[in-house]
């Protein structure tokens, strides 16, 4: 059997140190005099006993973890902070039925960005910045998650980002410390930047706080119903600030290592890495390909067609999610065009999400090999990424990976539609879970609308399909198998 000491330990001090989080959208709501402040309040003390118990009782050195504890301390960090950080949207005064309150707080960690809110223009401004502060978290767990943890446990191909101090020996990554704190200050750095360029550009200063956490998370929360849209058509703003919006998307979308590495002195190491230079190919032709759409659709100038497509583009790319516009309106080209890209996602070690371009980079490859060796069956071929060898076992990963994850797409769509959801809602919310977008296609879930409407039960499987999405499938999966418990 697995010793879950550790598990309850570690589980218990991130359960009572989010539970302390909570206090600053107390702190909020208290100074805007809204009773919204005791669902804080409530919901601080219960996680802070609950966490601070399970972790006396478990207290005690760590020596070592073994992959299997690896695997467990991952799935049950990521499922306890989205039962802590439900209980005050739950308590709150949005009324908002546990089933909703599960749903907005596992979108707002896994940062996907799907919600069931209907009136954020007025509602309590700690409830927002909760929301907010989910994505932001969330954001930089999975960063340091994809960095220390998941080379390690060899999740999807991603032994390739294993460093080369790493142990493949059953222990955590000595360095795994370090590498979160050094992430963790780029990623505050991100975001106060960010802030200010939106402050200076116009927002209000809660709302520069609130997109500048999502924009860096590419979570995708806003506090308008409107979404980043809101912005732009009220004229509040000064300046492209859609564009900057963009530009801080694909700064969360890219490896936070090669932001690591350029800070060390090789600057040119974002533009050597092939991941960044197949995104942004990838994101070139994409924006190409829908400017010129809206060009042959819409009476607008080629500059304004370049900008709507840039960001939405990039925000669904990416999975943030934020909107300008409706882009149903756009043909059903575009809805099909969209509803392909939301798979492609980010760079690996990014808080980006979906299938990642590494993955599709490897598949690539792997076509390529397979190909060059039916056509010379006695040549020596190698297939290379970032100039080093790709070994079996990766291949085996990514392409396991690829079949999993399309094989859970194509079951979360089956069982939505036993809720009598039409085939573009229930495909599209089952893509957009899996792949942490964020907004579907179609009149209900699109970007002019939210999942509210759907029913409890299709809400219960979204959530388990974002969980399953974020944490790359096999790191939840794994715990299923019956040999995981065994010696």
């Amino acid at each position: 059997m697995i010793d879950i000491r550790p598990v309850l330990l570690i589980v218990g001090i991130f359960i009572a140190a989010f539970s302390a989080v909570m206090l600053i959208p107390m702190a909020v709501d208290l100074y805007d005099g809204h009773s919204n402040w005791q669902a804080f309040g409530t919901a601080a003390l219960v996680g802070g006993a609950t966490g601070v118990g399970m972790a006396a009782a478990a207290w005690g050195r760590i020596s070592s973890f073994s992959v299997r504890q690896g695997f467990l301390i991952t799935t049950a960090s990521w499922l306890a902070l989205v039962l802590t950080a439900s209980l005050p949207l739950w308590l709150g005064t949005m009324d908002m039925s546990y089933t909703d309150a599960f749903f907005e707080a596992m979108s707002g960690l896994t940062t996907t960005g799907a919600t069931v809110v209907v009136g954020l223009d007025e509602a309590p401004r700690g409830f927002l910045l909760w929301r907010s502060i989910l994505q932001w978290i969330g954001g930089v767990g999975v960063v340091i998650m994809a960095i220390a943890l998941l080379p390690f446990l060899s999740v999807g191909g991603m032994q390739l980002f294993r460093l080369e101090s790493s142990d493949p020996s059953e222990k955590i990554m000595p360095g795994a410390s370090q590498i979160a704190t050094a992430i963790t200050s780029l990623y505050v750095s991100f975001t106060a930047i960010c802030f200010s360029i939106y402050w200076g550009m116009g927002m209000g200063a809660f709302d520069a706080l609130n997109h500048a956490m999502t924009t860096i998370a590419t979570g995708g929360y806003s506090t308008k119903d409107a979404s980043f849209g809101h912005f732009i058509e009220s004229g509040a703003v000064t300046g492209p600030i859609d564009l900057v919006a963009t530009l801080f998307m694909i700064i969360g979308a890219l490896p936070f290592a090669v932001y690591l590495l350029a800070l060390r002195g090789n600057a040119l190491a974002p533009f050597k890495d092939g991941q960044v230079q197949f995104f942004f190919a990838a994101a070139t032709i994409f924006i190409a390909v829908i400017a010129g759409r809206i060009v042959a659709l819409l009476d607008v100038d080629a500059l304004t067609a370049f900008r709507l497509a840039a960001f939405n583009v990039i925000s669904i790319m990416t999975g943030t999610g934020y909107a300008t516009t409706d882009y149903n309106q756009w043909g059903p080209f575009a809805v099909g065009f969209f509803f392909c890209i939301m798979f492609v996602g980010g760079c690996a070690g990014s808080t980006s999400c979906g299938l990642k371009i590494f993955r599709l980079q490897v598949a690539f490859a792997a076509l390529t090999l397979y190909s060059k060796r039916l056509a010379h069956p006695h040549r020596a071929s190698v297939a290379r990424y970032n100039g080093r060898p790709i070994s079996n076992d990766v291949f085996l990963s990514v392409l396991s990976f690829f079949f999993l994850y399309f094989a859970t797409f194509g079951t979360v769509g089956v069982l939505l539609s036993f809720f009598q959801l039409d085939t573009v809602t229930a495909l599209s919310a089952a893509g957009s879970a899996i792949a942490n977008v964020g907004p579907g296609l179609g009149e209900i879930i699109g970007p002019a609308g939210n999942y509210a409407p759907l029913p409890m039960g299709a809400k219960w499987i979204l959530s388990a399909a974002m969980l399953l999405g974020r944490l790359e499938l096999f790191t939840v999966l794994v715990l299923f198998a019956p040999g995981f418990w065994q010696r």
